[in-house]
């Protein structure tokens, strides 16, 4: 079994927005914005080639699915669908992929499921061989969304997926159809039902830690519906993974993709041993 990192599309937000009650003058440091306040971002997606002879892709980044001017308002940098391409670097297709497993379905996590924004055409869904896992509390969530992340679904993915006939629905305490390979746990403060996945010792931490800054405890996004209750569960998640020797996978920082973590002396929380890419490591 070998994990790669793969780059998707990228993405310029509002650092505040990021960052959520941490003052400007504190995550600044951690990650220079520009003129208009907003920092980088990837929408990294980790590939595992070999998992009991498929090849597995967790998550698929935010795609090339909006349209010029939606593009513009949530900052996406290009107009292509990078994911495509960086699969092609290792060798592979969409048409490749058996299973997509999917955090959560917030466009900036399942939009590279569709095939690029074309004018007149309607939405396409990709990776036509793929069987698609989502955790069922977050899936009735996606097709009943509240009105404060409404805007973070995309309607008509809903509709491809239950259409493709190869949606798995993933429950707590239920094995998935990857058997013990990929060890799944749930989180609430981002968006009910998170799914976040474990394999070959590395966590797929999605947009319960972000990156290397979120690490940090009291760090949070302005976008996560239930802070008090995410940097509990980051706390927990946290000690699980330190004392299991488990390295954290980042799907939005721009530099790292994978660290270990530690307690410094006094109690905080940090990144270490940082790795900016995985390139076919073996698991």
């Amino acid at each position: 079994m070998k994990l790669w990192s793969l780059i998707g599309n990228s993405q310029r937000l509002d650092g505040g927005a990021m960052f959520g009650n941490a003052p400007r003058a504190m995550w600044s440091r951690w990650v220079t914005p520009d003129a208009e306040n907003r920092i980088p971002l990837a929408c990294r997606c980790l590939l595992v080639t070999g998992l009991d002879g498929r090849n597995v892709l967790f998550e698929t980044g935010i795609g090339a699915f909006f349209d010029p001017a939606m593009r513009e308002r949530f900052g996406v940098v290009e107009d292509r669908h990078v994911l495509l391409d960086s699969l092609a670097e290792v060798g592979l297709r969409h048409e490749d992929i058996d299973v997509v497993v999917l955090s959560h379905l917030h466009f900036d996590h399942a939009g590279g499921l569709l095939a690029p924004w074309v004018e007149g055409c309607p939405a396409t869904l990709l990776f036509p061989n793929a069987r698609f896992l989502v955790g069922a509390e977050h899936w009735a969530r996606a097709r009943d969304p509240h009105p404060r992340d409404r805007a973070s679904f995309i309607p008509e993915l809903i509709g491809l997926l239950e259409a493709s006939g190869r949606l798995e629905l993933v429950e707590a305490g239920r094995p998935s159809s990857l058997g013990d390979a990929v060890r799944f746990e749930f989180s609430e403060g981002h968006t009910p039902g998170l799914m976040l996945a474990e394999v070959g010792g590395v966590a797929f931490c999605a947009d319960l830690i972000p990156g290397r800054p979120w690490v940090h405890l009291p760090v949070t996004m302005g976008y996560d519906r239930w802070p008090e209750k995410l940097i509990d569960e980051k706390r927990v998640f946290l000690d699980d993974k330190i004392a299991r020797g488990v390295k954290l996978f980042f799907t939005h920082d721009h530099g790292c993709a994978m660290a270990s973590v530690e307690r410094d002396g006094k109690g905080r929380y940090t990144a270490a041993d940082m790795h900016e890419r995985l390139s076919g490591i073996e698991a």
